[in-house]
């Protein structure tokens, strides 16, 4: 049984020495917790500011009350995943420090750590096992089961389109969707490629490849192919989609605020009986000519309060990309305020 952070609490070592004293019983799982060489327990030291000696069974963390605190409910929540068969790597760890450390207005600390626990939007893939990280997630992932069409809007790295995928993934092999479509606007961010040599798929592919990252890492290579020859996965141009009527499948609009009014009222008009349509995409990047307007905006506008359509939006505090990713988002945001 896991002791609580105030569990054994031996006086201070000295005046302004503190320490707090945790217990964990299973010795494979603290092996797993302290990592290889004790790199989990380095990486969390170097984190948060804090001292963390191994004692046996115990772990005994030294630093400020405050850090302690915090060191302490990050290795308790890891405890925990561990309990329940899951991994602990550096990006778990990352996480669970990162997304309890997001200043005044953020989720407090145990609200935070309670989301790596079991819950009711696990998401189950033939490769490895998802769960939403953050209460902007976990929302998000309600609404793709729960509705027949969902908005993910918000910054790069915040999850939209991996999670998306994952629950598409999900829904084919549970039979619940014959297919999954995901699409893209073929636009250049920014660039000038020119001709790109080869048959319309080579064309296009480069476009489309991080819908080919996400889906290779919820389904064995074979697998994916084989779905893929029998046109149960789709990964198209969202030109495409033009004069098709999109029934019994899982279909993934990504990269929406690229898309123009016209072609973003295209695809929603193609939905058909028995489909779940996603439309993910970040306003700060639109890569239209300038004096386009943006699907993914008038889409906002217009469909706000529409029944069966969800709206979930996401900030720099729910990325799980890397840290660095969401100080960059921050510095942006922050600097769009300034010119403002």
């Amino acid at each position: 049984m896991l002791l609580g952070l105030s569990a054994i609490t031996p006086p201070p070592r000295s005046q302004d020495a503190h320490e707090t004293l945790l217990e964990y019983p299973d010795n494979r799982l603290l092996i797993d917790l302290c990592g290889e060489f004790d790199r989990n327990l380095a990486q969390i030291e170097h984190k948060l500011g804090v001292h963390i000696l191994r004692r046996g069974n115990l772990l005994a963390v030294v630093g400020s009350p405050e850090a302690q605190a915090q060191a302490g409910a990050v290795l308790n929540a890891l405890y925990g995943r561990l309990e329940q068969g899951r991994p602990v790597d550096a990006a778990e760890i990352d996480a669970a420090i990162r997304l309890g450390d997001l200043g005044a207005e953020a989720v407090p600390l145990d609200e935070q750590l309670e989301m790596f626990a079991a819950g009711h939007y696990e998401i189950r893939t033939r490769k490895k096992q998802v769960e939403p990280r953050t209460e902007a997630q976990k929302a998000y992932v309600k609404n793709l089961f729960t509705h027949e069409m969902a908005f993910g809007i918000g910054p790069a790295g915040t999850g939209k389109t991996y999670l998306a995928v994952a629950v598409g993934v999900t829904m084919l092999i549970g039979g619940h969707v014959d297919k999954i479509i995901l699409g893209r606007p073929a636009v250049e961010a920014g660039e000038r490629l020119g001709f790109l040599p080869g048959d319309m798929k080579e064309k296009v592919d480069p476009y489309m490849q991080p819908l080919y990252d996400a889906l290779n890492d919820f389904l064995p290579q074979k697998q994916m192919q084989k779905l893929m020859e029998e046109k149960r996965i789709e990964i198209a141009p969202l030109a495409f989609m033009r004069g098709r009527t999109l029934s019994n499948a899982f279909v993934v609009l990504d990269e929406a605020q690229n898309a123009t009014t016209m072609q973003m009222k295209m695809f929603l008009t193609r939905l058909g009986e028995g489909s779940r349509m996603v439309i993910t995409g970040d306003r700060t990047q639109i890569d239209l000519p300038r004096g386009t307007a943006s699907g993914l905006a008038d889409a906002e506008r217009i469909l706000d309060g529409v029944r069966g359509i969800s709206f979930n939006y996401f900030t720099a505090k729910d990325v799980v990309r890397h840290a660095l990713v969401a100080r960059i988002i921050q510095a942006y945001d922050r600097d769009d305020g300034a010119a403002g």
